[in-house]
């Protein structure tokens, strides 16, 4: 009887310490598989982003309606957006209508045709039809105004931040901006440079939110390739510029 139940505690301890052993194995390769798979798909997923962005396209933009016109999540309105664009563009540009020539000209063609309905009505005893009330809402344009007020005062921090002199790169990028402005300005006028810009706007980042699993691989080469050349130009030129005081002096 003693030998049997020597056995039988022999039995119970081998099977509690092949437990033991069977769960230091599994969880010794679930850490194995949460090793090195885990930081496979960590690199995986730092995949370089157009200007090192973290977030989706619709979100950079701004989210809400304009990302939704931009993105053309509604084709209606953004073809709508689209083809009024062109329109005034066609008619300023090709046929050289003037702005206030052609404001008379569409008040006057709705003046007519509202007086002439109006009267039309009354002598058929028909209501006359309704003219709703117009009326611009305040808040819309208090708000439209306060962004531009702080993006007006951005422009003006930026600004004087390049004046200073302190950053030589910022420099450089502002006079290549307006120089790049300028050989447009010198092809087209401002209509039609607006035209171009609002175009662009409606189908540069459509296209980059389907392709951009294309497009990020050629701009990274392109990002690397930039700043090598940008780092023999800072050693051999910029390094050698003296730049203005990094801090304002006090009195």
């Amino acid at each position: 009887m003693a030998e049997h139940h020597h056995d039988e505690a022999d039995s119970l301890v081998d099977k509690i310490s092949e437990k033991i052993r069977g769960r230091g194995d599994d969880s010794s390769s679930d850490s194995d598989d949460d090793g090195p798979g885990a930081a496979a798909s960590e690199v995986k997923n730092k995949v370089f982003r157009l200007f090192g962005r973290e977030r989706p396209v619709h979100t950079v933009l701004g989210g809400g309606k304009p990302a939704d016109l931009l993105l053309w999540r509604d084709k209606k309105i953004s073809a709508g957006a689209l083809g009024v664009a062109t329109v005034i563009w066609i008619l300023f540009e090709l046929v050289q209508y003037h702005l206030l020539t052609l404001v008379c000209h569409i008040l006057i063609l709705a003046l007519a045709i509202l007086f002439l309905w109006s009267n039309a009505n009354s002598f058929i005893n028909k209501r006359p039809p309704p003219i709703p009330d117009v009326s611009i809402p305040e808040k819309p344009v208090l708000e439209f105004a306060s962004v531009l007020t702080v993006e007006i005062n951005r422009s003006f921090a930026l600004l004087r931040e390049i004046i200073s002199g302190r950053d030589l790169k910022k420099f450089l990028m502002a006079i290549t901006g307006f120089w790049v402005l300028s050989v447009l300005g010198s092809w087209c006028n401002f209509l039609t440079l607006f035209y171009i810009v609002f175009v662009l706007l409606h189908t540069v980042p459509v296209l980059y939110d389907k392709h951009q699993d294309k497009v990020d691989p050629l701009a990274e080469k392109a990002s690397i390739e930039l700043k090598k050349h940008y780092a023999v130009l800072d050693s051999k030129v910029l390094s050698k510029i003296p730049r203005g005081p990094l801090k304002d002096k006090k009195a």
